[in-house]
């Protein structure tokens, strides 16, 4: 079920009847030259939404306002200032418990997320807040063999961004958006140029390796493997969200946490 296409009653009749809004985080940020700016939010929200049907939950519409600055060099980058796109993301979170939505479960559709949204779990505690946040950091096999059938449909080793898989699933999805001509056979392998650095991590890493934002092969992506891929996706998105609803054990330990915080410094 899709937030935006619900009426009032309806949406009622859903938080009651899967407690559970999932919302896709993803970007407005160059592909390469061959898939579109809107990528990660348009796939990652797909997803949900195929998922949802599954496994029923209510996805919240399409988000892109994202952790972004290394796409700024580039045409059709969104980057809002750092702390106003953590604020928001919390504000819409607040704003989706408040709708009666006590689970709400975070699916990243962009690499780039992932620092601001392991930062939004741990501010999560800074006050006391009656719903709980759950972050899918990676997808959650339903199956022993899921993450080897992935790898057998794949013939590339680099999968960072605009590259087989991503290109493959954005064809099975939104075959009409994808220029497949513009990549004139050109692949990206990482740039050395910082690699004396490693372990750390160094301000503009991202960009020093991928240069052209784009990172692997994607002339041998194709819709049939974008339809495999994509089908695995939504079978573990589905089984997580069943996960979700079922746990009983979050709001407890949340619960347990803000007592524990209320009671330093107090008479007792």
């Amino acid at each position: 079920m899709q937030w935006e296409e619900l009426t009032a009653p309806d949406f009622a009749k859903a938080v009651k009847d899967t407690g559970v809004c999932v919302i896709a985080i993803g970007s407005l940020e160059k592909h390469f030259d061959h898939l579109p700016i809107g990528t990660d939010y348009l796939n990652g929200h797909r997803l949900c939404c195929l998922a949802a049907e599954r496994e029923p939950a209510v996805v919240f519409p399409p988000y892109y306002i994202a952790q972004i600055h290394e796409s700024r060099p580039f045409p059709g980058c969104v980057a809002l200032p750092p702390t106003m796109t953590l604020e928001v993301l919390q504000a819409v979170c607040d704003e989706i418990a408040r709708n009666g939505f006590k689970k709400i479960l975070i699916y990243n559709a962009h690499g780039g997320n992932w620092a601001m949204l392991n930062y939004l779990l741990q501010v999560h505690l800074s006050e006391r807040r009656d719903y709980g946040i759950y972050l899918l950091r990676h997808l959650f096999p339903p199956t022993p063999d899921w993450a080897s059938q992935w790898d057998d449909i794949l013939e590339t080793a680099v999968h960072e961004h605009a590259c087989e898989c991503e290109t493959s699933i954005t064809l099975a999805n939104f075959p009409e958006l994808v220029k497949m001509d513009a990549l004139q056979g050109r692949k990206a392998d990482p740039n050395p140029r910082l690699a004396h650095l490693s372990p750390g991590n160094i301000t503009a890493e991202w960009y020093a390796k991928f240069p052209d934002h784009y990172a692997g092969d994607a002339t041998v992506a194709s819709i049939e493997k974008g339809q495999k891929l994509l089908e695995l996706q939504v079978q573990a998105l589905a089984h997580y969200i069943g996960v979700v609803k079922k746990d009983t054990a979050l709001a407890g330990v949340l619960n347990e946490f803000y007592d524990r915080c209320d009671e330093v410094g107090g008479s007792n």
